[in-house]
């Protein structure tokens, strides 16, 4: 196990919830968040890091020309932090292949379904649209595949018939919010790793949908 905290980077597009849990539980945990980087200047997760002193940094995608000029931008500035892990947390950029190759292994993402069910965006609609009985939330290895990446860990949650999307997005957020820095802290530790376009945990191969929590 590892004597000194993991140095992690999050990565942010708007509110900042789930960073606010990772903020929340680095205080007694094994990781320290070395900077919050977004593309969005007006990221209200920016303030959430600030307050806790935090540094921040905004790289605007719309001072670049394409998405890789953007990725190049944003490797060169983490790098310079050298962290052990990235940290996806509602980073609406598809990340270029070749900032994936760079930090492979090393990026994680959060996403709002049951893996590989409802990949892409608009997760709890289309589960209710579906009329399924019960959603979710995931976490992943970042891979090219978008929303593809090994699943390392599942929580569930029931979706029940009077169901908005905005109270079935109630329900999995409570989840996301226990589950992403116990996930971070896994790695953290030296517990989660990738390897072959599959996730370890405890050197034991995880199932296609991970662990359930």
């Amino acid at each position: 196990m590892p004597t000194t905290q993991c140095s992690i980077v999050v990565l942010i597009s708007g509110n900042g919830t789930n960073l606010l849990a990772l903020i929340e539980a680095s205080v007694t945990s094994n990781f320290k968040i070395s900077a919050v980087i977004s593309n969005n200047p007006e990221a209200f997760g920016l303030q959430r890091a600030e307050r806790d002193n935090i540094p921040t940094l905004t790289i605007d995608h719309h001072d670049y020309s394409s998405r890789e000029q953007f990725d190049l931008a944003l490797i060169e500035a983490i790098d310079k932090i050298n962290p052990g892990l990235i940290v996806l947390a509602g980073f609406m950029r598809i990340l270029s292949e070749k900032f994936v190759q760079h930090y492979r292994g090393r990026i994680l993402n959060i996403h709002p379904s049951l893996l590989p069910k409802y990949m892409g965006t608009n997760t709890h609609q289309r589960v209710l649209a579906a009329g399924e009985t019960e959603h979710g939330v995931s976490i992943h290895f970042v891979t090219e595949e978008l929303d593809g990446g090994p699943v390392i860990a599942q929580t569930t949650v029931p979706v029940y018939a009077a169901d908005t999307p905005e109270e079935l997005a109630a329900r999995v957020a409570v989840k996301e919010h226990s589950l992403y820095p116990r996930v971070v802290s896994w790695f953290a530790n030296d517990r989660l790793h990738m390897q072959d376009n599959h996730a370890y945990l405890d050197q034991e191969k995880l199932p296609p949908t991970g662990v359930a929590i």
